[in-house]
């Protein structure tokens, strides 16, 4: 099982990403390892995610994500 996963960063910018297990992709990227981004801008909490049934999938439902406009990201959140 893989999931699409939108993560609140320190700075308040949103970071998406895809991952088998939410609760240890967390913790890599506070402590820093989980990406160039993340480690620039701090990682708080993962505010949004949907289980995909394989990795193409999840790969391509991220790609449409980050695609969308802040707007409609905070959107996503809100209804999670």
């Amino acid at each position: 099982m893989y999931f699409v996963y939108l993560l609140q960063c320190g700075d308040g910018t949103l970071y998406t990403g895809v991952t088998t297990d939410l609760k240890r992709r967390l913790l890599e990227h506070k402590k820093g390892t989980g990406g160039n981004y993340t480690r620039a801008h701090g990682a708080k909490r993962i505010v949004y995610s949907e289980q995909s049934r394989d990795r193409s999938a999840a790969q391509k439902r991220e790609a449409a994500i980050k695609k969308l406009s802040r707007g409609k990201k905070l959107k996503l959140v809100r209804l999670w």
